[in-house]
């Protein structure tokens, strides 16, 4: 029985939101990798759709974060802001 490699995966350009959205998470520190990616998540539907607030999107995540949340908000609002995107 063989098995196949499995696909590829194309990266998003640079400028993508998903891309922003994940890079400005990056730098959050969380207990599991599985909760900076629901952070990155919030962040990025916010951007798409701003229906809330990023305070509320980022409260509405449930990541278990390692530092205060009003403290990961200013990373994430700088990163957001070092790419030209208003908060």
């Amino acid at each position: 029985m063989t098995t196949k490699a499995p696909s590829t995966v194309k990266p998003a350009p640079g400028d993508a939101l998903e891309r922003i959205a994940y890079a400005a998470v990056s730098s959050i520190p969380t207990v599991e990798p599985h909760d900076q990616d629901r952070l990155g998540y919030s962040v990025w539907r916010f951007l798409k759709e701003r229906q809330d607030s990023l305070e509320q999107s980022v409260h509405n995540a449930g990541a278990r974060l390692l530092i205060p949340e009003k403290e990961a908000l200013q990373k994430i609002q700088a990163s957001l802001s070092r790419n030209g995107i208003d908060v």
